[in-house]
């Protein structure tokens, strides 16, 4: 789950939850509002610890450039018609 869908989640349950004054018969919003911010919040959790470890063991540091190219600009050929 990523950053966006734990914050989306984050919002849809606290709608739910202190926004909305509805009854449906069976379900309780409230506690599927709580329980989407449960899920939110752990998905968020979740998806930084994730984002740190990621970052913290791709880190590489090189001295010197992989290769070198040499470019040389050349006089005695003309350059291309153009159209």
């Amino acid at each position: 789950m990523g950053i966006g869908a734990s914050i989306f989640l984050l919002a849809v349950g606290a709608i739910l939850t202190f926004a909305l004054n509805v009854s449906i018969a069976g379900i309780d919003l409230d506690a599927v509002g709580w329980i989407l911010m449960a899920a939110g919040a752990l998905g968020l959790v979740i998806t930084s610890i994730f984002w740190s470890n990621r970052r913290s063991r791709t880190t590489t540091v090189a001295d010197e450039p992989a290769e070198y190219r040499r470019v040389e600009e050349r006089s005695d050929v003309p350059p291309p018609p153009v159209r």
